[in-house]
């Protein structure tokens, strides 16, 4: 976002103080990351989720509806959960970023 102000239309919502990023690309070579919004989760744990990410391709738009009518919201992230250690978190799916946050 250009203006670092957070998009709460598409879920997104503001970088906790020691939030902390990982940046990798994609298959198609774009420029992607992995935000931790909570602080909590270590560097190599990160880069290894975002690795997991892009090798499932994960990261572009995808032409597929997350809802039950035909619409396809190409910037709408997609909602998931992941576990690391022992903490369960809320994982956010964006075009090029995916984001953990706290439930």
């Amino acid at each position: 976002m250009a203006d670092d102000k957070p998009d709460r239309s598409r879920g997104e919502s503001p970088a906790h103080r020691d939030a902390h990023a990982v940046e990798g690309r994609t298959h198609t070579g774009r420029t992607c990351r992995i935000v931790d919004n909570t602080g909590e989760v270590d560097r190599a744990e990160l880069a290894a989720l975002l690795e997991d990410l892009v090798r499932a391709r994960r990261f572009g738009l995808l032409g597929m509806s997350a809802g039950a009518d035909a619409r396809i919201p190409l910037a709408a992230p997609v909602g998931s959960h992941v576990q690391i250690g022992g903490r369960l978190y809320r994982l956010l799916l964006f075009p090029y970023e995916a984001r953990i946050e706290r439930f």
